[in-house]
């Protein structure tokens, strides 16, 4: 087991104190249009004044959500699963069954493994992969209701996005990467947008992920750049701890590199980007504990991304219950915030963590789009109930920001001042989603849901 997996009780006291028109539909209801992804900007958007994107690490929808009532979930004949995948070391294939325990080890998430699960649409590669990492795969099993109470809670009460894909088919640090700027890529020159080249699966990492000293060159355009132009706030918070994800992507287990938000590393990008530095926004990147007290003083920011570290980011091994207590003590830290009135938070999973999924994934782009991850948005103008199943990925989230703070205004090479070789402006593709269609501006606020930090769950095998 990679690390030493501590009690989030510990861990959670030392972060205090430091295109086409998709259908949404409300369960037991028939589907809804929704608003096309080009539509005028509602003005009602500005009713949202603070978006927080919380990322955890590593889970495919079917694995959290695959047996969520009304959802795109596991294919099942008369409430049995109807698909199977091959084993090809015993000859058989293997259902989709529920796993109870809290420490999994899931499968490997490079680029070839994308591809090799996903097979072409048969999405039948998931045992195959992961038998090159272990000899008990449990990349079938799926986790129920009653192991995560507070993720399904949060879907009953709020949004669950059935077809959020990530925005990449790769692993932790380029989905990181789309998630701040749209984009992956190497550059040859620092502050030359120019010099950068496509780059899916980041090969060019920061040192710890390539082996070298050489830091890395982030010298395309990120969202942060257009949020200074415009002078909005924004926050980034690093979980002090260790990297939730392995010096190489295709591993399952390795030795724990340090993280915080001083550190640059695969979750915590940004300190690497040149608009960041010639901004004088690298004291933007803050520890953890600066987004608790920002909550309870009512002074979030107009963005705030969050990320953890290996302990409570719930890739294999960390426990999902550490993962669940660490997310659910955020949100309650937002839901008794006075700014709770005004927010939107954005839940979602980085990757597939090599988890089984049934869905094959759109194709976007040259890049994207990745496997289907569990996405969940929290709002007192969220459409309680509402499952939203129009294709989403990071971009939108990136979009959804643009429209609230922006006027609109795209990562595009064309009008933001630093033109580089991307191939699209992934917030304006056709298949992307509008996140505003998950809103309603025009109902009463919904109250804070506060949850128990530690609910009851029957997951098994919880680290004392």
């Amino acid at each position: 087991m990679r690390g030493t997996v501590r009690r989030f009780a510990i861990l959670v006291s030392g972060l205090l104190a430091g295109g086409p028109l998709l259908a949404c539909s409300v369960p037991g209801s028939s589907p809804t249009a929704s608003v096309s992804p080009t539509s005028p900007i509602p003005q009602a958007i500005n009713k949202i004044k603070h978006v927080i994107v919380i990322m955890q690490e590593n889970r495919s929808f079917d694995s959290y959500f695959g047996t969520y009532p009304s959802a795109d979930g596991i294919p099942t004949t008369r409430g049995v699963p109807s698909v199977c995948v091959p084993d090809p070391q015993t000859t058989k294939c293997v259902k989709p069954y529920a796993n109870h325990a809290d420490i999994n080890e899931g499968g490997p998430h490079f680029e070839l493994n994308a591809t090799a699960d996903i097979h072409g649409g048969r999405m039948d590669g998931f045992i195959d992969q992961a038998r090159f990492e272990s000899a008990t795969p449990d990349v079938m099993g799926y986790h129920t209701g009653s192991d995560i109470p507070n993720y399904w809670a949060y879907a009953k009460n709020f949004v669950l996005q059935d077809h959020m894909f990530e925005p990449n088919a790769s692993w932790s640090l380029p989905a990181h990467l789309f998630m701040v700027s749209e984009w992956s890529a190497i550059c040859d020159q620092h502050n030359n947008p120019g010099s950068c080249f496509n780059a899916l699966d980041q090969r060019g990492g920061p040192p710890n992920v390539s082996g070298t000293d050489v830091n890395p060159i982030y010298a395309w355009t990120d969202l942060t750049y257009l949020l200074h132009r415009h002078r909005v706030s924004w926050g980034y918070y690093v979980v002090p701890g260790t990297e939730p994800d392995c010096e190489n992507p295709a591993a399952m287990s390795c030795a724990p590199v340090y993280q915080d938000s001083s550190t640059p590393g695969i979750w915590n990008p940004l300190p690497y980007f040149d608009t960041v530095r010639n901004d004088g926004e690298l004291s933007n990147i803050q520890p953890v504990s600066n987004f608790y007290s920002a909550a309870k003083a009512g002074t979030l920011p107009a963005v705030s991304w969050v990320v953890p570290s290996d302990g409570v980011s719930e890739h294999p091994p960390s426990p999902v219950s550490f993962g669940q207590s660490y997310v659910t003590s955020l949100i309650n830290a937002v839901m008794k915030s006075p700014n709770w009135e005004s927010s939107a938070i954005f839940l979602a999973w980085d990757d597939w963590g090599g988890f089984y999924d049934h869905v094959q994934p759109p194709t976007a782009d040259a890049n994207g789009y990745g496997l289907r991850v569990p996405g969940i948005m929290i709002s007192p103008y969220a459409r309680r109930g509402l499952i939203d199943h129009q294709a989403l990925s990071f971009d939108a989230y990136d979009k959804f920001i643009e429209d609230a703070f922006l006027g609109g205004q795209r990562i595009d090479p064309r009008t933001d001042g630093r033109p580089d070789p991307r191939p699209d402006v992934r917030e304006n593709l056709a298949i992307l989603g509008n996140l505003v269609n998950e809103f309603d501006f025009t109902q009463q606020p919904l109250p804070p849901l506060v949850l128990p930090v530690h609910p009851t769950t029957t997951l098994t095998g919880t680290p004392k």
